[in-house]
């Protein structure tokens, strides 16, 4: 441990020398962009000119930031391989139906956000209560991402949290400003690499010292007898038999259908990346791109954390007790972990890899508020009559401010035990019914602007309520999770699941009590009203559908394998 502590603090002059040099190349990105951003359509959407390869990549990396990094290792540590379902089955499906499915629609409709699709489709109040949740979601989200980089900083290098915090958010918002969303992308992409180059240190060292996956696996059973942190499915028949406290229930439905289609096909911060596509069949493949590298994910986010149960010789402890007694908490899971195996250069890259993976994030988490902000707020309700270039001096003024006041929501996240239960908590609470909202929107014409805006409403209150309910009764528990054994990650996914059923419900309810929508008015937003281009005379081997089908197969053959 001694030896741990001496390096966390120990910066060389070729580490430093790799840190600035990542700092100058993403700042020159911005200026060198600067004169590429002049129109709303340049700032916010990148001139709609992205290839499917970098829109794909971007798409992954806007959602590989310092937050999956840090917060996943911390939830493998806490929940053993279970954690892998957030890559795999709360991912890989929803992406798919996202490029296959959903994408023709958004791209028809022209829309410059998922707030503004519904504006299409259900009107200006089902916008207004989208934009605004989004827009506090994405503040939360952000302050996220700056409590892991500081973290990351204090734990590794021991530097102030402040100074990390201010240092690395003026450089996001700098190049976010000149640029926009094109300066975001291509950033996105380096640090795509970087963080990949950064985190293979971890798992290939690590597995070398524990002995491969075997000697991993019988290290784990020997140090914590009597739980299973290395199956993913084989034992979830029962609330009591995995560490999670979970029911495949509540992954299937809660999990990989709520939460994740969720996220992948409503969230605007990673639908924008797609909309940048240069045509329609550069979106769909987007999606399908970015799920096939998403697979591949877990060997350097979640292999770290089952590492860690392996190898450290203390065990480590929610945030909470950590502040209280002095000891290392979850959240440092992949700081201990670098700083046990990365040497001078390597310790760099490492670093450089969080720096990159915190950049990705807020990157994307500012650029997105700063397109629903200008589009789906100011816009709408403030000034509906201004130049162009106006609306773009208000993006670039709105993602300054936005990383400013996501500077004060980092301290929140102290209020939970891992970054990772903070953040699904908040996608119970916003995303889960959005999801609910525009699914409806685009596969029933019934749906009403009615309909639409008190089943957002209904599920969104619901979900907070249920939240609130637990922690001022924590027997309550056993009515949302359905166990009194379910742990903080278990309760966020059945709460996304009754918060979801609850949109739906409210929204068919008040459909069938309202007036629906003529269908010459639903073109180009509802299937059984829109034309959608076909590919059916393309070579097979250039059809999304096809290649969707190939990363679909590869997904369920990792599931049989670690059953």
């Amino acid at each position: 441990m001694e030896q741990a502590a001496s390096r966390l603090i120990s910066l060389g002059g070729i580490d430093i020398a790799i840190i600035v040099i990542y700092f100058a190349m993403v700042l020159g990105i911005g200026f060198y962009l600067k004169g590429r951003s002049g129109t709303g359509e340049d700032f916010f959407l990148a001139g709609r000119e992205m290839t499917a390869w970098i829109a794909g990549l971007s798409f992954l990396a806007a959602n590989l930031g310092s937050l999956e990094l840090m917060g996943w290792a911390a939830a493998a540590y806490q929940y053993g391989i279970l954690a892998t379902h957030w890559y795999w089955v709360g991912a890989i499906p929803a992406m798919l139906f996202l490029g296959v499915v959903m994408m023709p629609f958004y791209y028809i409709s022209k829309t410059h956000s998922v707030p503004g699709y519904l504006q299409l489709r259900f009107g200006e109040p089902s916008r207004a209560l989208s934009a605004v949740t989004f827009g506090v979601m994405t503040v939360l989200m952000s302050g996220i991402n700056m409590y892991s980089m500081a973290l990351v900083m204090k734990v590794v290098l021991g530097w102030d949290i402040n100074f990390s915090i201010w240092v690395s958010s003026l450089t996001v918002a700098i190049y976010v400003a000149l640029g926009g969303l094109r300066s975001a992308i291509f950033n996105e992409v380096l640090q795509f690499i970087l963080i990949w180059a950064g985190a293979l240190v971890i798992p290939i060292i690590g597995l070398i010292e524990a002995g491969g996956w075997d000697g991993m696996v019988a290290r784990i059973q020997a140090n914590f007898a009597g739980q299973d942190f290395t199956h993913l499915w084989s034992t979830m028949g029962s609330f009591t038999d995995n560490p999670m406290g979970i029911h495949w229930t509540g992954i299937v439905l809660g999990l990989g259908w709520v939460i994740s289609f969720g996220y992948w096909t409503t969230d605007f911060l990673v639908v924008q990346r797609v909309l940048a596509a240069k045509d329609l069949r550069a979106a769909k493949m987007a999606p399908i791109i970015g799920a096939a590298f998403k697979m591949m994910v877990p060997f350097i986010v979640i292999l770290p954390g089952l590492l860690a149960l392996a190898i450290l010789p203390f065990k480590l402890v929610p945030e909470d007790v950590a502040v209280a007694t002095g000891g290392h908490s979850y959240n440092e899971v992949l700081p201990l972990m670098l700083a046990r195996y990365a040497g001078p250069g390597l310790l760099g890259l490492g670093i450089t890899a969080l720096i990159a993976g915190f950049m990705s994030g807020m990157a994307g988490n500012v650029s997105a508020f700063a397109t629903v902000w200008t589009y789906d707020i100011y816009r709408a309700f403030v000034r509906k009559e201004a130049p162009d270039a106006h609306y773009v001096s208000m993006g670039r003024w709105c993602t300054v401010l936005g990383v400013l006041v996501s500077i004060g929501t980092a301290y929140l996240v102290m209020q939970f035990k891992s970054i990772m239960d903070y953040v699904q908590a908040l996608f119970s609470f916003f995303i889960a019914p959005l999801f609910g909202t525009v699914l409806l929107g685009m596969l029933w014409k019934r749906a009403t602007p009615a309909g639409g805006f008190w089943g957002l409403l209904a599920g969104t209150v619901s979900s907070i309520a249920m939240w609130a309910w637990v922690k001022m009764d924590p027997g309550a528990l056993r009515y949302i999770a359905l166990s009194e054994h379910a742990r903080d990650m278990a309760e966020n996914m059945y709460r996304a699941l009754w918060c979801w059923i609850i949109c739906v419900v409210v929204t068919v309810v008040v459909s069938y009590m309202t007036k629906p929508l003529p269908e010459s008015a639903l073109r180009g937003l509802v299937y059984g009203c829109t034309d959608v281009p076909h590919e059916r005379d393309m070579p097979l081997w250039h059809r999304p559908i096809f290649w969707a089908c190939v990363v679909g197969g590869v997904f369920l053959l990792l599931q049989i394998i670690f059953w």
